[in-house]
């Protein structure tokens, strides 16, 4: 990070990379094939000219539907370490106790005789412009990750699948070596919304000061200290910057971490000595360990394979995503529902939106990136999925402020049409934080079931129901029946009839979701 040095990891990372996690996950689907929003299947069955929009009136499922249906239980368990490696700071407390408590002890670890440690060492010293000399405190913490910390560094080398071809691109931009990309595993375990103690976050653990002076924007929705593209280019930049100062790669290196300051008080202090492991004992207590740990985790990752790690393919690689200029204010969990992307996944590819919302602000460029095959469909129906997005942050309750009660905690009792998604927007947070706060380990939902929500905008103290009339309204004009047929839906009935819209059925037939059943006999007026 930026002048001080803290690491976070874990991920919602597991779960893009593990091949193995993922296999469960449906990938993004078609428009016209059958879908999963909010994992509630839903079949597209007349599809016409607007796809989207009948996918979106399709999704509206009464909950009691989805309480019948039941996930298949090993992938379930695999879910469930997924969410749990997305929202838990273990491989972070890992990492940064590692470099903390660096001790140097000799480690008995026969696996890797010091003869083959030099041997390879001096191998990788040809190869990069680092100083990648043995000495017995590099052996010392390169046997200790190796015999105590196999698990949490198979788990960065299978998320350095995703992430280190999007370093390596940025990084030879700027001319910086490649090997700087082990240097995000050290800041924080490759994990874009890692903030420290201090307030350092992102990949490259930036400060909210050194951020913007590399131009990253941090507003109440956005911290692109979060996007790994924007934050590496910043990072690469003071880097480059760093290097012109020291002329050393392992000096700039610490002078990211603890700032150039303290690096030239260490020269000062040793006598005058330029060497990093002559000027050690001199640094701050995490910067003399910082150096020792990137180039622990570049041996590793070098002779990976030697020590029985596995390279797994990841689930999604970065080069089959692309991004797309957003034209309104729209939410992860709205693109979710329209496009059958998994949430997780988008996250995992947006982390730079704090809200998991992105919003639309005159002169700034902000961007979706979405699974490659996802694209398409999505710029294809533009139009109406804006407006669907539009006609969701529309029904919003607008806050009175004599209700204004946004530090309490509120009770929601489950009605028949809902889901996560369309709770989470209620009360602007997170699919994610409804189901920590009440333990959910799906998004199933019953009616009348209580969920303990904590709002991050204000509200009234007692959530307003959507209310809706049962009581058939009157129809003008010459009246017919229609029979429902399995798969049909309100709009691909009201595509049947011109000139009818969903409400009309609904107003005419006292429908207040939007569940049909076959053989339910629904009047329709053709006038």
């Amino acid at each position: 990070m930026a002048f001080r040095f803290f690491i976070i990891v874990c991920f919602i990372n597991t779960g893009i990379c593990f091949s193995q996690a993922l296999d469960s996950i449906p990938s993004s689907n078609k428009i016209k094939d059958t879908i999963l929003v909010q994992n509630v299947p839903v079949k597209n069955a007349e599809i016409q000219d607007n796809p989207v929009v009948n996918k979106v009136i399709e999704a509206e499922v009464d909950s009691t539907s989805i309480n019948n249906l039941k996930d298949n239980e090993f992938a379930a368990q695999l879910d469930d370490k997924w969410y749990e490696e997305l929202y838990s700071n273990n491989l972070f407390d890992t990492i940064y106790n590692s470099v903390q408590n660096l001790d140097y002890k000799s480690v008995d670890y026969p696996e890797l005789p010091t003869d083959v440690l030099k041997a390879r060492l001096k191998e990788l010293d040809a190869r990069t412009p680092f100083n990648v000399e043995y000495n017995p405190s590099l052996e010392s913490v390169i046997k200790g990750y190796l015999k105590n910390r196999r698990n949490s560094i198979q788990k960065l080398i299978t998320l350095s699948a995703f992430y280190f071809p999007m370093f390596e691109r940025e990084l030879d931009l700027y001319d910086i070596p490649l090997e700087v990309k082990y240097l995000a595993i050290v800041e924080s375990a490759l994990k874009p919304r890692a903030k420290s103690r201090v307030g350092a976050t992102g990949i490259w653990q930036f400060m909210f000061s050194t951020g913007k002076m590399y131009g990253l924007d941090v507003s109440s929705y956005v911290d692109e200290r979060s996007d790994p593209i924007k934050s590496t280019e910043a990072a690469a930049k003071y880097l480059a910057r760093l290097y012109k100062i020291f002329g050393d790669w392992d000096l700039a290196l610490a002078a990211y971490n603890s700032g150039p300051g303290n690096v030239s008080k260490a020269i000062r202090r040793s006598g005058g000595y330029q060497n990093y492991w002559n000027i050690r004992h001199n640094l701050p207590r995490e910067t003399a360990g910082y150096l020792p740990a990137f180039l622990a985790h570049m041996y590793i990752f070098e002779y990976a394979e030697e020590h029985g790690f596995k390279k797994y393919k990841p689930e999604l690689a970065y080069f089959e995503t692309d991004t797309v200029r957003v034209k309104q204010m729209i939410t992860l969990d709205q693109v979710s529902e329209l496009t059958g992307t998994p949430i997780e996944k988008l996250q995992f590819l947006n982390p730079s939106y704090k809200l998991d919302i992105i919003p639309f602000v005159k002169d700034e460029n902000y961007t979706l990136r979405l699974p490659i095959d996802v694209i398409g469909e999505f710029v294809n129906n533009e139009e109406q999925i804006y407006a669907y997005a539009k006609a969701e942050f529309d029904k919003r309750e607008k806050p009175l402020p004599q209700f204004f009660n946004a530090n309490d905690k509120v009770t929601y009792r489950v009605k028949s049409g809902d889901y996560l998604g369309k709770i989470s927007r209620m009360y602007s947070v997170r699919v994610s934080d409804i189901k920590r706060w009440n333990g959910l380990r799906s998004n199933n939902l019953s009616i009348g079931q209580r969920l303990t929500i904590y709002p991050r905008k204000p509200v009234v103290n007692k959530p307003v129901s959507t209310k809706s009339t049962t009581k058939p309204k009157p129809i003008a004009g010459e009246v017919v029946t229609y029979i429902v047929q399995s798969g049909d839906s309100l709009w691909s009935i009201s595509q049947k009839f011109p000139g009818v819209s969903i409400q009309n059925i609904k107003d005419w037939n006292g429908i207040s979701g939007s569940k049909l059943k076959p053989g339910m006999k629904l009047k329709i007026s053709k006038g």
